[in-house]
């Protein structure tokens, strides 16, 4: 991903999810939070309750893929988390890219 860094550590997610603002649909949480500099930070949380482990790596790739699809249309300046939700598991790539959708145009950060 060009323009992104990851959020890696426990106290940036916590930080996100404290002060940051939350939409959620049927697949997908996203929190947003601008963080003041000209990149955008990603952070992606797939819990155990969505699956093995086989199953949680692969909705973490199909999010982090939607994401870098999009990723040139996204604003930049902000830390995003995304989480999983349990009806995430047998979801298609194509339900998950237009969930990641929905969720950036309800945040307005297509440019």
């Amino acid at each position: 991903m060009i323009f992104t860094e990851s959020l890696k550590k426990n106290y940036q997610f916590r930080f996100v999810y404290n002060r940051g603002k939350s939409i959620a649909n049927k697949y997908l949480v996203m929190y947003v939070l601008k963080n003041g500099k000209d990149f955008n930070r990603l952070g992606v949380s797939v819990s155990k309750k969505v699956g093995i482990s086989v199953v949680r790596s692969r909705v973490t790739r199909l999010i982090k893929e939607s994401y870098r699809l999009s990723e040139k249309n996204i604003k930049c300046g902000f830390d995003i988390v995304i989480i999983a939700r349990n009806s995430c598991n047998c979801a298609d790539f194509d339900s998950v890219r237009k969930a990641f959708k929905h969720l950036i145009k309800k945040h307005n950060l297509f440019e």
